[in-house]
């Protein structure tokens, strides 16, 4: 059993895995968040908040800290930290472990357009609505930037910098969300066209039943992939698993 486990947080899950692993005798649970939610949910075990200074800062904090084991949970379209990650297990000899939810899959009635990327997106929403629901977080509006003939309405936790679309309608709320929700939103505001990334996972799944059932088309930014040898598991049970720990 690990005496001390580094979850790299900021979803969900890794609330759950933190709960779970703080409950259990012997254990020295710390979740690192980036910092860029300004109340983030109650956590239970250590926390520390902001970067580590890359991979390298991150393969120092697992030595100075007898770091045993290394949770990847963080949000599936974090390319800079999972690639951190890698490089430091690489370099630590700590063992990694990636959390990652399922990703989204359509069913009957899904209009659904994947793109690879929010590049990929922005260019395919011209022919498909000129009200758009952006649920993409607030990060990475400037792609959207130049798109003057749409208007936008973003949701987001904290408000989102410039640049951003010139016709953009915030709304700053904090999920999860109702099926009843995402539909009072989408009729509110008239969307036509709904982005979200490919996040997976129930807490943000509503809005995805409420296009389908008002018939909206709906652009998917797929995920990217994990990188090649990374051990990747679906949920808590799993972690627990490969730390070789007990459920009870």
């Amino acid at each position: 059993m690990p005496a001390h486990v580094l979850i790299l947080g900021g979803t969900t899950e890794a609330r759950r895995l933190a709960a779970d692993l703080a409950a259990r005798p012997g254990i020295r649970v710390t979740t690192s968040l980036a910092g860029r939610v300004a109340r983030p949910g109650a956590v239970a075990g250590e926390v520390r908040i902001g970067g580590f200074g890359g991979a390298q800062g991150l393969a120092d904090w697992l030595r100075t800290q007898h770091v045993d084991a290394l949770v990847d949970a963080t949000h599936p379209f974090a390319e800079a930290i999972t690639a951190n990650a890698a490089h430091a297990a690489a370099a630590t000899g700590v063992p990694l472990v990636v959390l990652r939810r399922p990703g989204w899959r359509p069913g009957p009635g899904d209009r659904w357009y994947d793109v690879p990327s929010l590049a990929g997106a922005a260019e395919a929403l011209p022919g498909l609505g000129r009200r758009v629901f952006l649920s993409t977080g607030r990060l990475g509006l400037a792609v959207f930037a130049h798109l003057t003939d749409l208007h936008f309405v973003v949701r987001s936790v904290d408000p989102p910098e410039p640049p951003m679309p010139p016709d953009t309608e915030l709304v700053l709320a904090r999920g999860p969300f109702t099926v009843a929700d995402e539909t009072e939103l989408l009729r509110a505001h008239r969307i036509e066209v709904l982005v979200t990334k490919d996040s997976g996972g129930e807490a943000t799944a509503a809005k995805l039943t409420a296009a389908r059932e008002l018939g909206l088309p709906v652009v998917v930014v797929r995920r990217p992939p994990l990188a090649q040898g990374v051990t990747a598991v679906s949920g808590v049970a799993g972690v627990r698993e490969w730390l070789g720990i007990s459920p009870e």
